[in-house]
């Protein structure tokens, strides 16, 4: 099954579940926050590859929300930055980012989506990466990816994941609603602007990015979807996309976006490329990808985990 059918014919799971019982409805009510000696005791677990209790990830869930709803559709970010691409559960390769662009928070950090599905850790990933949103919430920012989705996480294995790691559901759907707060791209300096998939015919500023309601499963179609699921073409115009779900783009539409927007580059993820990164259209567009194992092997090219910063 392709990710854009099952972004379209996968139902959601309902409140019972049969392999996992009761899954818990909302982050609402209230919790007891995290303090700063309990948040970084976790990451200190997370880096180790330990999972939190169920009970840890609740509350860790519900501080991110808090934090994530006061960001930006289109979140500003400052120089100088760490562009991370695709993690997919591969905690180890993360852990290897970490090694090669700096520690926390001495470093900046941005990540363009997809944290979960395909690796097998995709729960210790996730996890991490919105303990340290909120114990670093101005050095760390997370966007959302396609497979940042209650449809796609179906399929594709963080569902499975967290039945097999906490015996039900609940894990899967804290994380599931906190996603639907993650900001959809990211400015920096007002120049380069990030985002996981690519363009959307129906968005022409960056005005048009910001006048979007977020909080929601990712649609089947639409702007929202485009932003998450498109990718650049060697062919000039909108064109349909192979994956079923958003658009392909020219080199006409990127330099347009770029000009019209006062932007010097468009970075995005969503596409793996062998070398960790690739520049295209003329170098309006960069693409780049983060995890270097895939369940299907790599060659030679993608052995190393890929980082792109941008200096001062």
């Amino acid at each position: 099954m392709s990710e854009a059918a099952a972004l379209r014919d996968q139902p959601l799971a309902d409140t019972e579940m049969a392999e996992g019982g009761k899954v818990a409805h909302t982050l609402g009510g209230t919790f007891d926050p995290p303090s700063i000696p309990s948040l970084d005791g976790w990451i200190e677990n997370l880096m180790a590859c330990k999972q939190l209790s169920e009970e840890d990830v609740r509350r860790l869930c519900e501080k991110a929300r808090e934090v994530l709803q006061d960001e930006s559709n289109v979140q500003p970010v400052k120089c100088p930055v760490t562009v991370c691409g695709d993690i997919h559960g591969q905690f180890h390769d993360l852990m290897e980012l970490f090694k090669i662009g700096g520690p926390n928070p001495d470093t900046n950090y941005l990540f363009m989506g997809d944290y979960v599905d395909r690796g097998y850790f995709s729960v210790e990933t996730v996890t991490l990466l919105v303990a340290l949103k909120i114990r670093y919430p101005q050095r760390i920012t997370i966007l959302r990816g396609n497979h940042e989705s209650r449809q796609i996480t179906q399929v594709y294995g963080f569902y499975d994941e967290c039945l097999r790691k906490y015996g039900n559901a609940n894990v899967w759907k804290y994380f599931t609603d906190l996603f639907d707060y993650l900001p959809l791209t990211a400015l920096i300096d007002n120049q380069i602007f990030c985002l996981h998939g690519g363009l959307s015919p129906s968005i022409d500023t960056l005005d048009n990015i910001r006048a979007l309601d977020r909080i929601q499963e990712v649609p089947h179609e639409g702007p929202m979807c485009d932003l998450l699921w498109s990718d650049p073409d060697d062919r000039c115009g909108w064109g349909i996309s192979p994956r079923g779900a958003g658009y392909t783009f020219g080199q006409d539409i990127s330099e347009a976006f770029n000009h019209n927007n006062g932007l010097t580059l468009v970075a995005r993820a969503h596409q793996l490329v062998m070398e960790g990164y690739n520049w295209s259209q003329d170098r309006n567009v960069v693409t780049i990808f983060s995890g270097k194992i895939l369940p299907s092997p790599c060659t030679d090219q993608c052995k190393i985990p890929f980082i792109f910063s941008f200096g001062s």
